[in-house]
């Protein structure tokens, strides 16, 4: 800011009057000197530059500190933009550091991928070497599957897995495109109409039953405790309201009469269980339900209808029947006894029996009658 020098203001000339002649009888005034007038002319010139001069320091340090302020700012932008750069730097670093991994990465799954092609090629020789007798192989497999379907129906009599076994023998046939295997497909495809022919039985329904009874014999009460906790309940709350009068002459009076007991010989006693033999008898109900199981699962209805039965009987005697759990399990009993879970299974052995033939024929054939695969110039090689 550049200083302005203040200019000395015109300083108007003084007319000074001649002076009158006195008049004779007034007396003559006081005469100014021209000492007073300079000094009030130079105290107006001095407060106007004492005014200049603080305006002139007051915009100096307004301009000063403006100044300071945008140094300030200045400062601190930098200092942001040092640190803004540091931080770049260090992720800099870090994505250096990170691009150096990934090459590492990349080098050793080139490293893998280099070694499972070479171990591809190995497996697509060996299979090569393999594949001369696919058409063999193939019947090997749909001959085991077929065994596995027959032993489902023997000894489970398991339709669902049976029938999914002589599917997936029928499916691979179809893969393979051979009109060779077009007599043997029409007998498998004959045995799976028949196992879709039998009646439907919801074995799992059945099943998922059975184990709801055997979770709820442990909450069956006792017929026994059943009948004496009513009782004992009753002289509990007549005891509350009794005397001590009453409450003697009550338990006289009961042990008078027990003195006399009267029996209907007739009616059948409720069994009283100690706690060990009614542990026992809880599991043992458990295994005729579990027995029950096994038969659904062989499809043994006879013997099926009888443990459950049998677990009908030891509901009713040894537990309370009239309860809720008693009332449930008896009825789940009777509505299982009543399902019929006995298929007549059909013979799948014609299959079977084929495909052991049309082994048998292609290992007796000669050598000069087989069939070459397709797209391989070499004849088939017997076993």
């Amino acid at each position: 800011m550049s200083e302005q020098t203040p200019q000395p203001e015109n300083i108007e000339p003084v007319n000074i009057e001649p002076e009158a002649p006195a008049l004779s009888g007034q007396p003559r005034p006081a005469r100014k000197t021209g000492m007073t007038g300079a000094l009030s002319h130079i105290s107006i010139t001095q407060m106007t530059m004492a005014v200049l001069a603080v305006i002139f320091l007051w915009q100096w340090q307004a301009g000063h500190r403006a100044i300071g302020d945008m140094q300030q700012q200045l400062a601190k932008k930098i200092a942001e933009m040092d640190g803004s750069s540091k931080a770049n730097l260090i992720l800099l670093t870090q994505s250096q550091d990170q691009v150096r991994e990934l090459s590492a990465k990349v080098a050793m799954l080139e490293t893998r991928y280099a070694e499972a092609q070479n171990q591809r090629a190995a497996l697509e020789a060996l299979y090569a070497d393999m594949s001369v007798s696919r058409d063999e192989s193939a019947l090997a497999e749909v001959e085991q599957m077929l065994l596995i379907a027959a032993q489902q129906l023997q000894l489970s009599a398991n339709v669902k897995v049976a029938m999914i076994a002589m599917q997936s023998a029928d499916a691979l046939l179809q893969r393979m495109n051979r009109p060779a295997f077009n007599g043997l497909r029409k007998t498998i495809s004959q045995d799976i109409d028949k196992l879709r022919a039998l009646p439907s039985v919801d074995i799992a329904g059945v099943n998922y039953q059975l184990d709801n009874l055997m979770a709820s014999v442990d909450k069956l009460p006792l017929a026994y405790q059943q009948r004496a906790a009513p009782q004992a309940a009753a002289q509990t709350a007549t005891s509350k309201d009794e005397t001590i009068w009453q409450r003697l002459l009550r338990e006289v009076g009961q042990e008078m009469m027990q003195l006399v007991r009267i029996e209907n010989t007739g009616k059948a006693e409720i069994p009283l269980l100690p706690p060990d033999q009614e542990f026992f008898l809880r599991e043992n109900l458990k295994l005729r339900l579990m027995s029950a199981r096994l038969a659904l699962m062989s499809h043994d209805e006879e013997s099926f209808r009888q443990e459950l039965k049998t677990a009908q009987l030891w509901t009713a005697r040894y537990f309370d029947g009239k309860s809720n759990e008693g009332m449930r399990m008896l009825s789940g009993l009777k509505k299982l006894a009543s399902s019929s879970i006995r298929i007549e299974l059909p013979d799948i052995s014609p299959s079977l029996q084929a495909v052991r033939n049309y082994r048998l024929t292609r290992e007796i054939e000669p050598k000069a009658s087989f069939e070459a695969r397709p797209n391989d110039p070499r004849p088939r090689m017997s076993r």
